[in-house]
């Protein structure tokens, strides 16, 4: 039985791309409260399949799939910018392919513009002209308003004019910033992306007994299998140590684990494999909010996708891969690092931050683990307990130290040096993520 919030957002995703929508008309379709419709709508704002715009409302828009991420649609440029829509209104829900800025002549700017493009501009009236005959969408910067002869060709085509307030220069950087934070946000491997979907996956139900447990578990091998009742909804999880002992004609609900720890799709594959790791569980199912199952991750799934990210080139550039990026092996002690503080790892104080600390400890650990044993590791709890002020420039140099390693845990001791003077002592205790 779905909920009125997921029924809201199959009907919001059923609704046609660019048509409008608001809470009093949800509402009203579908018998529901306008705090429940509005809380849906929101929601569908988080899945990005409807965008809200000021003096506009609320427009369906295509959700993006994971590899288009980072192409924009006009909706979103108008947010970006603080923009205000001047015309053609009814194209918001299109996706830009690329922008061009209209600094040159308007013979030489036609080379440049194509059907879907978005032409950056200022107050010139006849390349607004041009870019809409061409196909493409204007934004005017500067704050100007158009002519109502480019709003009437704007409405008719379909093809937004934005006008916002801000110079070129700083609408194009605008306009960079998010494509490139949707990058970062593209290499963030969800669950959804390594799920083993829930055709593909080995179920049982409540009533059905240990012996068919037996010989599904022999021909298959798996570590466990979820338990659902005849709706879909999940109930419990068995596994083989479950069934030991048991007698074959037990019923699966009296042996199985009831309210098993759960994943949403949406959840990063990082803080899954941690439950996974916390808990000592080898399989998670996956399920939507009203606790349906959509199927199943695998400890084996969470480490391939580890292994497979860190392998793949990075189109984002975050802070922490600037400050693994000047991490450099020392090479007689090739367990121990050096780097470099540059500006972005320092403090509004200009010394080394603690965030950037907290990132180094964590790789340089990560590495003398690796060195000794095989396999991923995930932090668990960490104690600076000695820090000086290390400024800008500095050239600092760790030595990680196992101080104990179980088949579980390890605990790693840290020592920095800049100029052979101690600067910080460290302490972080790993969790083994091993197959």
């Amino acid at each position: 039985m779905s909920t009125k919030h997921e029924l809201i957002l199959r009907y919001i995703e059923g609704l046609a791309v660019g048509e409008k929508i608001s809470v009093r008309q949800v509402a009203k379709a579908l018998s529901v409260s306008e705090g429940t419709a509005y809380r849906a709508i929101k929601e569908a704002e988080n899945q990005k399949l409807v965008n809200t715009i000021e003096r506009v409302g609320t427009i369906r828009i295509e959700k993006k799939k994971k590899e288009n991420i980072e192409r924009l649609t006009f909706a979103e440029v108008v947010n970006i910018v603080d923009g205000v829509v001047l015309g053609g209104r009814d194209g918001l829900h299109k996706t830009l392919t690329k922008f061009v800025i209209g600094a040159m002549q308007l013979e030489d700017m036609r080379r440049y513009i194509d059907a879907g493009s978005l032409l950056i501009v200022g107050n010139r009236p006849r390349a607004h002209e041009l870019a809409l005959s061409a196909g493409a969408a204007v934004l005017v910067t500067g704050g100007f308003d158009v002519a109502d002869e480019a709003k009437k060709l704007a409405n008719e085509l379909n093809l937004p004019i934005i006008s916002s307030s801000y110079d070129t220069f700083t609408v194009a950087t605008m306009l960079n910033r998010a494509i490139y934070d949707q990058l970062i946000e593209k290499e963030i491997l969800l669950v959804e992306d390594i799920v083993t979907p829930l055709e593909e996956t080995i179920t049982f139900f409540p009533k059905d007994n240990v012996g068919h447990f037996n010989e599904v578990n022999q021909k298959t091998a798996h570590s466990g299998y979820p338990v659902i009742e005849k709706n879909g909804k999940l109930i419990g999880i068995v596994t083989s140590r479950d069934a030991v002992g048991k007698h074959e004609s037990d019923l699966i609900e009296k042996v199985m684990t009831q309210h098993p720890i759960t994943v949403s799709g949406k959840t990063s594959v990082a803080s899954a494999g941690h439950s996974m790791i916390w808990e000592g569980i080898d399989l998670m199912p996956v399920v939507s909010d009203s606790g349906i199952l959509e199927g199943i991750i695998s400890r084996q799934d969470v480490l391939k996708a580890f292994q497979m990210t860190q392998r793949q080139p990075q189109q984002g550039e975050k802070i922490d891969d600037i400050v693994k990026g000047q991490m450099k092996a020392v090479p007689d002690h090739p367990q121990n690092v050096e780097f470099t503080v540059v500006p972005q790892m320092t403090n509004q104080f200009g010394s080394l931050s603690y965030g950037a600390l907290t990132t180094l400890l964590t790789d340089v650990g990560n590495r003398a683990i690796k060195m000794r044993k095989r396999g991923e590791s995930v932090p668990e709890n960490m104690t600076i307990y000695f820090i000086k002020h290390v400024q800008l420039g500095s050239v600092v140099t760790v030595e990680p130290r196992i101080l104990h390693m179980s088949r579980r845990f390890v605990k790693v001791d840290f020592d920095l040096f800049s100029e052979s003077e101690l600067i910080a002592k460290a302490m972080v205790m790993y969790q083994l993520f091993e197959r």
